[in-house]
């Protein structure tokens, strides 16, 4: 890809997150190959994953292979994935292999529980996001707002947090390692639908496995 890929390396607890933006014209080419999907009631249900993922949402459906490549979704993925692995391990990453990814179609009262994710290396974004996500009976902290992702680490400490907020902003995109849980929150009080994507990677084993 020509197009530069600006990468901010967030370490708020143990594991680092990324944080980079989805080119608009991957975003567009992603929405675009979705509102198609959801016209085709067929389609629409053959891709539907939902029943294999954790989420209690309306839809979760994994990508073709044909859009990832077409999109250059993987491409970026593993640019992405390579300029941030090499930055905090100075080894350079030779294998990458994406396992598959999805995007997740939410609606009011809908929620994703705290989970994990498999292989090595994933990441969550924003394609979508609804223009309010609704009041709250009572006003909480920010970090309990609906429609956040909240990432999960270790136990609270002293000077030493377990969650990371994040509000949703289209075209945001954050990297994690695998084993990191996260969970989204449900939010009301609108129509509009809160679509995010996410996917699971391998890469070399000797750099992921740093116990070997």
């Amino acid at each position: 890809m020509s197009q530069e890929v600006e990468i901010k390396t967030i370490k708020p607890f143990g594991p680092a997150i990324a944080k980079v933006s989805i080119p608009k014209k991957i975003l567009h080419e992603l929405n675009t190959y979705i509102d198609n999907l959801i016209k085709d009631e067929k389609k629409s249900k053959e891709q539907d994953h939902g029943y294999s993922l954790v989420g209690n949402v309306k839809q979760e459906i994994k990508l073709e292979d044909k859009i990832i490549e077409d999109s250059r979704w993987k491409e970026f993925l593993e640019k992405c994935i390579s300029i941030w692995i090499e930055s905090i391990t100075r080894k350079k990453i030779n294998e990458f292999k994406l396992i598959d990814s999805w995007v997740v179609r939410q609606f009011q009262n809908e929620y994703n529980p705290a989970h994990w994710h498999n292989g090595h290396i994933s990441g969550a974004g924003f394609l979508k996001v609804p223009s309010s996500f609704g009041k709250h009976t009572q006003e909480k902290p920010a970090e309990y707002k609906g429609g956040n992702l909240q990432l999960i680490h270790g136990a609270r400490m002293f000077l030493c947090k377990s969650t990371f907020n994040i509000a949703p902003q289209v075209g945001d995109f954050y990297f994690f390692p695998n084993y990191l849980m996260h969970t989204v929150f449900p939010f009301k009080d609108t129509k509009e639908e809160r679509r995010s994507i996410s996917f699971n990677a391998n890469i070399d084993d000797n750099i992921y496995n740093v116990y070997s």
